[in-house]
């Protein structure tokens, strides 16, 4: 089968700290051209350190029908990726191979003209992707529908919320039927309804045979939706393949064995708290570091960080997921709240896994938290992206009763689930009534 994307040693070299040009006159323009020989060989030296490649040497090809997931930490490459196939900015090197309408939801607002109607907008951009008005037409109560936004589609969409922007742009992306859907991590926008909407319709529009891109930092949801995943880094392919096999390498990559990190600077949060981390550990309940535990083990997270400025009712905690990206749980230490502002301090957040609760298998934690210094209202669970990643193995230490040992067939069958909880059960025995 021919692929419907094919991608070809693509890459993507950007110029850091470039001055914008300003306006020239036609004596700037003449001297200027006099002093150029003189400027060629420093501007070649100069350019040459102020560059870099935001993507390189990428390679991959996708069927039709495919529905791909990429991932990567932040500053991957994922964004100038789909930025190059959506033709929105050119390769400086490579080609790709499109056979296809695209439609594209990279940002909010994306394809709108603001000063259109959602009515116009729509029609808009249908006729961006080649669609005639009878088509659009046939599709514009779903697509209005689907946006719930039918009180303000004749209005300019320049009036629109964030949130509206992106239902109405999903919408029409996902209803306008083309042959490749490419889809960022702007869905975060929405509300939790909504995200769990488009994840639907995404697998609406996988199912009828057209071909999606999907880009996000949630695990699960790209191991849900996507049988295979493009996982990037630094700007280059890291691996192509199956979602959980790559999803568990990229949750892996550059594991803490030793059941402790420690941040030399401190680690700055990225979502802009005044946080440094010092450092994490994992340990069994007296204190013992180590990253193997029993079934009835208790597991110990211990974090140590530092407040720089005041912060309003902040949280530090971790989130846990299994190897293949199903999230567990997530912990937060909210003792700070009895105070409207924390001082700044250095402090220790411990928090104790009860035993019996997990399954055997391989777990990872990261670390992360919210709170601002400024309005109270506005909150940032930073997750996934601080790097402060450790990873421990439960195993069955075969003595719970909830199990089945030593009957055939089940020997070396690990049993179906997360949680291994010992639940309360009580049986009765029922009294048989003869005639």
């Amino acid at each position: 089968m021919l692929p419907i994307i094919k991608v070809e040693n693509l890459g993507k070299q950007y110029r850091l700290g470039a001055a914008r040009v300003p306006y020239a006159t036609l004596r700037d323009t003449l001297a200027g051209t006099i002093r150029a020989p003189f400027r060629r060989r420093r501007h070649r030296a100069e350019n040459s350190s102020n560059t870099f490649w935001a993507v390189k040497d990428v390679n991959f090809e996708i069927a039709p029908g495919e529905v791909v997931g990429i991932i990567g930490r932040n500053g991957a490459g994922k964004s100038t990726l789909l930025k190059l196939l959506s033709r929105i900015t050119e390769p400086t090197t490579g080609g790709i191979d499109l056979y296809g309408r695209v439609a594209s939801l990279l940002e909010v607002g994306t394809g709108f003209h603001p000063e259109l109607t959602g009515r116009e907008n729509i029609f808009l951009n249908g006729a961006i992707l080649g669609m005639r008005k009878t088509e659009i037409e046939s599709r514009f109560d779903e697509i209005v529908a689907f946006a719930e936004i039918d009180k303000f589609i004749d209005t300019p969409v320049k009036h629109y919320s964030s949130g509206m922007y992106v239902r109405l742009a999903f919408a029409v992306a996902a209803h306008l039927q083309p042959e490749i859907l490419i889809v960022d991590e702007v869905l975060a926008v929405g509300d939790a309804a909504f995200q769990k909407k488009c994840l639907g319709k995404m697998g609406d529009v996988a199912r009828q045979g057209r071909t999606v891109l999907f880009v996000s930092h949630n695990m699960d949801a790209v191991r849900r939706l996507c049988p295979k995943t493009l996982w990037l880094d630094g700007g280059r392919v890291r691996e192509v393949g199956d979602t959980y096999q790559c999803v568990s390498n990229y949750l892996l990559r550059g594991i803490t064995e030793g059941g402790r990190v420690a941040f030399s600077p401190p680690h700055r949060m990225e979502n802009d708290m005044p946080v440094l981390l010092h450092s994490v550990e994992i340990s069994d309940e007296a204190g013992k570091l180590t990253i193997l535990f029993s079934t009835r083990s208790a597991i110990r997270v211990r974090i140590e960080w530092e407040n720089v400025s005041p912060i309003y009712k902040p949280r530090i905690g971790f989130v846990m997921q299994t190897s293949d990206g199903l999230d567990v749980l997530t912990a937060l230490d909210a003792n700070s709240w009895g105070l409207e502002w924390l001082p700044p301090g250095r402090r220790i957040s411990t928090c104790l896994i009860p035993g019996s609760l997990l399954n055997e298998g391989e777990y990872v934690i990261d670390v992360g938290g919210d709170g601002n210094t400024g309005h109270p209202d506005v909150f940032d669970f930073s997750r996934g992206r601080t790097g402060a990643i450790l990873r421990f193995e439960v195993e069955d230490d075969m003595t719970l009763p909830n199990k089945y040992y030593g009957q055939e067939g089940f020997r070396d069958a690990r049993w179906p689930g997360v949680l291994l909880l010992n639940l309360p059960w009580k049986q009765e025995e029922v009294a048989l009534e003869f005639s």
